[in-house]
């Protein structure tokens, strides 16, 4: 059997792997702040004593093995979205995007390695994915620094998201077609990953989508309408978005 070659680290890797840390550290961030304020069954908890098991699991959680880490967590959750119902703010927002966008991340290195693929290798695709991405992020801080009207700039960022979700939706639904000629475990390994991801991908698709649009009709001093309709009615599939887009014109 021929020897497998010694992979060097490049600075290139390292830097990636650093990339990699700090993702993790935006899904931790997600959980921390994440909702739950499902009802409780017997005596009702009040803030000190949700405030007081919360600094406890703070102080398991760096102990604790993986399967608790997860029960600490979810209990974390609960008490977290409880706190926010006796009307403590927790913002979630900030956290949600980098969440979602890293656990896709993780269940396509999932996917890879199953397939027993390194998810390191640097192919000639991922160069060139790359430099896309790489591209779309210098154009938005390109019309950023322009110094023309903060609208101009968030019509860049919009049309650069959309360009990015629709290149990704496209992929999920290539893997989607990929599974079709695969048997056995290989085949649902891909459905797996689908089924956990197709439904966000579609959300992120058709509300980038129509916020870009709308965007663009307020710049054009049009009647628009902000949210734009996908995100009002929480548009998850391609019928919705048609039905959205019919209705915008009645929500004016």
């Amino acid at each position: 059997m021929a020897q497998r070659k010694k992979r060097v680290v490049t600075d290139e890797h390292k830097a990636a792997m650093a990339e990699g840390r700090t993702q993790s550290r935006a899904i931790a961030a997600y959980l921390d702040a994440l909702e739950s304020h499902k009802p409780k069954r017997g005596r009702k908890r009040t803030a000190e004593s949700i405030g007081k098991r919360l600094e406890a699991i703070d102080k398991q959680l760096g102990s604790a093995n993986a399967i608790k880490r997860l029960s600490l967590i979810q209990e974390r959750l609960d008490l977290l979205r409880e706190q926010e119902s006796m009307g403590e703010t927790v913002d979630l927002s900030s956290y949600e995007d980098d969440f979602y966008t890293q656990e896709h991340v993780q269940i396509v290195t999932a996917l890879i390695e199953h397939f027993g693929v390194d998810p390191k290798t640097e192919s000639d695709g991922r160069l060139v994915v790359r430099h896309i991405g790489q591209s779309l992020v210098k154009a938005m801080e390109m019309a950023r620094k322009a110094g023309g009207p903060p609208e101009a700039a968030q019509l860049v960022a919009a049309e650069c998201v959309v360009h990015a979700e629709t290149k990704d939706h496209l992929n999920w639904e290539l893997l989607g077609e990929a599974a079709r000629g695969l048997k056995g475990e290989e085949a649902k390994a891909v459905k797996d990953a689908l089924k956990e991801v197709e439904e966000q991908e579609d959300e992120h698709l058709y509300h980038s989508t129509g916020w870009c649009r709308e965007l663009w009709i307020d710049s054009l001093g049009l009647p628009a309408v902000l949210p734009p309709p996908e995100e009002e009615k929480d548009v998850k599939t391609a019928i919705g978005a048609a039905r959205a887009k019919k209705a915008r014109r009645e929500m004016l």
